[in-house]
């Protein structure tokens, strides 16, 4: 258990929404104690969220996914004897792992601390590097667990919070006011919503939108700009993780599928409508009260599965349900304030 004054890396690569709900873990471990020094090791792509963060003394960026590829074995190796040598020179008292993948767990084993915690449930024999273990279903929400790893380190739960980096304004922003924000996909292709479901919906509700996205999402989110009748305008490829800090901070909601980005919203306070179709939201629903989750009825939901020959479950949804749902909600919103 922390005495406070340590010095603790945190191993958590990805993905985004992780990140984002480590964010609680972490500021559970600030709030009890102030002194502790924490460093990260996040893949490449997201540091943005910690690289000076006012949390976070020290990031590690990692380039994960050149890993997986066995013709860049040797300098993978070669990556790792370095990360080694630099994780070791920090003399670290205790390592966390809360990715609990085999990667994760020979970093927690090279950080050379003398305390490594990881959960029982890690998964491709991570737990073999750790020395403390920790129990916490994969069942509860992803957040509730990685309290649990910090009850565990000796921390009272006095508050959940996701604290954030300061934000960065783009100067586009400034001429955007009263939107709603799309997310049009997610990584896996059977959590996506159709596009032309979101053209529909687009046309029916009366709001202007902000459709964002990394660059992959760029084709389907001029597809809905161009169909929107001049409602919809995209920024998808355009934005950086500040960014979107900012954008979500300015906007009156957010219509997502199961995705990272939606966790990130989250976490700036926004309130959000969730498509769930193949996932559990009990799992990685939009943690707190408010939020509008709309579910798939069909009885192999949830699947948990990255393909399926039809999408029946997300198709299922149709958007005058999403609309009719969004109406309801929004009503009820407005009576509370």
């Amino acid at each position: 258990m922390l005495k406070g004054s340590e010095k603790l890396l945190l191993i958590k690569p990805s993905s985004l929404g992780d990140i984002v709900h480590s964010l609680a873990f972490l500021n559970s471990l600030k709030e009890n104690f102030p002194s502790l020094i924490v460093h990260w090791v996040v893949a490449s792509g997201f540091e943005e969220l910690l690289t000076d963060h006012p949390m976070v003394e020290k990031v590690f960026v990692i380039n994960k996914d050149k890993w997986k590829a066995i013709q860049n074995l040797r300098e993978t190796i070669r990556e790792f004897s370095n990360l080694s040598a630099q994780l070791k020179n920090e003399n670290y008292e205790i390592a966390v792992d809360l990715q609990g993948l085999l990667r994760s767990g020979i970093i927690t084993a090279l950080s050379g601390a003398t305390f490594r915690y990881g959960f029982k449930e890690g998964r491709e024999l991570s737990t073999l590097f750790y020395n403390r273990i920790v129990s916490a279903s994969v069942n509860m929400h992803a957040i509730m667990r990685y309290l649990e790893m910090a009850k565990a380190l000796g921390c009272q739960i006095k508050s959940i919070q996701f604290p954030l980096p300061p934000e960065k304004q783009p100067e586009w922003l400034k001429d955007f006011n009263d939107y709603v924000v799309i997310i049009p996909s997610a990584r896996w292709q059977t959590k996506n919503w159709p596009i032309p479901y979101f053209v529909e919906l687009i046309k029916m509700l009366h709001y202007n939108f902000l459709i964002i996205g990394s660059k992959k999402d760029e084709a389907d989110a001029l597809n809905i700009e161009k169909y929107s009748q001049g409602k919809a305008k995209s920024v998808a490829g355009k934005t950086s993780l500040r960014e979107l800090i900012a954008v979500f901070k300015k906007s009156l909601f957010v219509i997502t599928p199961d995705t990272g980005t939606m966790h990130l919203a989250v976490a700036c306070g926004k309130k959000v409508v969730a498509l769930f179709g193949p996932t559990s939201s009990a799992r990685t629903g939009p943690f707190g009260e408010g939020h509008l989750i709309i579910k798939s009825s069909l009885s192999c939901s949830p699947c948990f599965k990255k393909s399926c020959p039809d999408l029946k479950c997300m198709k299922e949804i149709t958007p005058e349900m999403v609309y009719n749902r969004i109406i309801q909600w929004r009503q009820h919103e407005i009576s509370k304030r």
